[in-house]
């Protein structure tokens, strides 16, 4: 069995509950998203891409069917860097790619002005230290360089989502704020996911040196898409919070559970409930 640890356990299972239908729409999700983050990054030929948080190489790879010269996978998770690896060996890519363990707050391995463009997707979420992070973008990167990321928002909503997760129950809303309240203990108004919007991911790329800069946020509050009971019960929303049914079990007890699940699991396979989400795509150039 491949080394894991949380970044990777996610990846491979946690965020669609081992769900592979689930995890093919998600992919097909992430791949619109790479693909603005690309065509952002104005990547040309030959160019060098470092992906910052690399993941599962979604953003690197695809950089290299563009035609990029190599690419620098770098990321924090060992074992993710594995699977990267893995993967271009099977696609004969090794002599294109470099792998690095670093975070993104740290790119003490990547020589100053070494690479054209930087990517991330949902990377800067996981940092305390985000302006650290643009000047070590801004430091990697050659003159006419140009950095493109993609960050949820999740401030947007998050009031909403604290309160109900988008569901209305008629009757057993305080089992439901139990369980909630075990994601709140975990990552609190202060955490990184939570400490910023649009307008400071514009003011940090400034003050790293970055110009010009652009920025897009797409905001939604739609219906939720319904889904499986048994995918929704054992996802969990990133890699450092429990699935729904480990906060389940650590929040309830086993009659409270069984009456909250009676209630929600029919909004959540009939999508009754409301979902509230916004990101942000954020490009701009070293001059």
């Amino acid at each position: 069995m491949a080394s894991t640890d949380r970044w990777a356990d996610w990846i491979r299972t946690r965020r669609t509950g081992g769900d592979s239908e689930s995890e093919t729409r998600m992919l097909e999700r992430l791949t619109v998203v790479r693909d603005r983050v690309l065509d952002n990054a104005e990547l040309r030929s030959g160019e060098t891409l470092l992906d910052v948080g690399c993941g599962n190489g979604l953003i690197g790879f695809g950089a290299l069917e563009r035609g990029a010269g190599a690419v620098v996978f770098a990321d924090i998770s060992r074992p993710l860097l594995d699977d990267c690896r893995e993967l271009a060996a099977a696609e004969g890519l090794l002599d294109r790619c470099r792998f690095v363990e670093a975070a993104a707050e740290d790119l003490a391995g990547i020589e100053a002005g070494s690479v054209d463009v930087v990517t991330t997707r949902s990377v800067l979420i996981y940092v305390e230290e985000k302006e650290h992070a643009f000047r070590q973008f801004h430091r990697v990167l050659r003159r006419g360089g140009r950095l493109s990321l993609f960050e949820p928002i999740n401030r947007f909503g998050m009031e909403q989502r604290r309160e109900t997760w988008g569901f209305e129950l008629d009757g057993r809303r305080a089992l439901l704020a139990k369980v909630i309240e075990v994601y709140g203990a975990i990552q609190p108004e202060s955490d990184p996911m939570l400490d910023f919007d649009e307008r400071d991911l514009v003011r940090q790329a400034e003050a790293a040196g970055f110009f010009p800069i652009r920025l897009t946020l797409e905001a939604e509050i739609r219906p939720h898409d319904a889904g499986r009971w048994e995918t929704f019960l054992h996802s969990s929303p990133n890699p450092k919070v429990p699935t729904f049914d480990e906060a389940l079990n650590q929040a309830l007890t086993p009659e409270e559970r069984a009456a909250l699940v009676a209630e929600l699991r029919p909004l959540v396979e009939q999508g009754r409930g409301v979902w509230r989400m916004a990101h942000a795509y954020l490009w701009a150039g070293k001059p």
